[in-house]
């Protein structure tokens, strides 16, 4: 296959591109480096995939490349035979307020000129990553795709629509669409905001981690791995303008998370607890009984294997780099 990863800098964007090299495929990779987190951090992510000579990356805005008067990208689709769309502005709690624009712009508009691009394409396959935060607060678990999605935050609601794109732009104009909904991916390369990235850090350092809530709301955990293979399973043999959960089999509490890592580590962490955050979820939970049956998806990551990696990386890549 010859694709397209949007976000080829990030957390699972680069992971991905790294497998879909190693698995013999072209990759074209775009990202703009949003000023989300420190850059270094995804510079270091892409040294492997910058290493291979079919890769080939462009810095760049998908607003841009994808404008009808974006003379310098013309063609970029041409051959592309599957766009893994993991592009989008993170963060459930940095969503809110004025900066909710940063996230129409990268998350919704971005996506809607991805598929506009595509109606030009018809073997083109789009492969989606959705989030478990389109479901919100739902008082039955697990969540399955067929629940009514009820996002409680902003940054839920642009995944929300961006998906809903997906559906309509099937459904309309027949672009090959497939949307994963991912259940709180962890692994190395993790974005430095989210909880386990944090929270190996401060145990590593010996420094205060600060707890939003009570650390009994518990969260499906998915390795990243795991991630990678459901969205290359999605590419080879997902039902068109069908959305999967994708989740790992790991839900667990945060204080549970907290003491398996004490003991991975060696060492207690400092641990403090503060109010709950607005957009927070109280619990995730996937039924990925879709995926399972039509993707032939199942977890091979358990969480100490993962929380061991992740551990590792922060340790051995992170903190050399000195951020803070």
């Amino acid at each position: 296959m010859r694709c397209l990863v949007t976000g080829a800098a990030g957390f699972i964007g680069s992971t991905l591109s790294e497998r879909l090299l190693n698995d013999g495929h072209d990759v074209v990779g775009v990202d703009c480096f949003v000023p989300y987190y420190p850059r270094v951090l995804k510079d270091s992510n892409l040294q492997g995939p910058l290493g291979h000579e079919r890769f080939q990356f462009l810095e760049a805005d998908l607003n841009t490349i994808f404008d009808s008067d974006a003379i310098p990208y013309a063609g970029i689709l041409d051959g592309i035979d599957v766009v893994f769309h993991q592009a989008a502005q993170a963060g459930v709690r940095a969503s809110w307020g004025a900066d909710f624009a940063i996230y129409t712009h990268n998350n919704i508009l971005a996506t809607q000129k991805l598929l506009e691009a595509c109606r030009k394409y018809p073997d083109i396959r789009v492969v989606y990553a959705s989030s478990s935060s389109v479901y919100g607060e739902t008082p039955k678990f697990p969540m399955h795709e067929d629940d009514l999605p009820r996002p409680v935050s902003p940054y839920g609601v642009s995944k929300l629509a961006a998906e809903h794109l997906m559906r309509l732009y099937f459904a309309n104009f027949g672009v090959k669409t497939v949307s994963l909904r991912y259940f709180t991916v962890y692994g190395p390369r993790q974005r430095p905001d989210m909880a386990f990235h944090r929270l190996c850090a401060s145990i590593l350092q010996g420094t205060q981690y600060r707890m939003f809530g009570t650390g009994e709301q518990t969260r499906d955990f998915t390795y990243v791995d795991d991630i990678v293979l459901a969205n290359i399973a999605a590419a080879e043999r997902g039902q068109l303008g069908a959305v999967y959960n994708i989740g790992g089999g790991s839900r667990i509490s945060m204080n549970d998370v907290i003491a398996k890592l004490e003991g991975i580590a060696g060492r207690k962490g400092n641990i403090t607890y503060e109010g709950r955050e607005n957009g927070d979820v109280t619990h995730t939970g996937a039924d990925t009984t879709s995926a399972r049956k039509e993707l032939g998806f199942t977890p091979r990551v358990d969480l100490n294997e993962g929380l061991a990696k992740e551990l590792a990386y922060i340790e051995q890549v992170v903190l050399p780099l000195k951020l803070n």
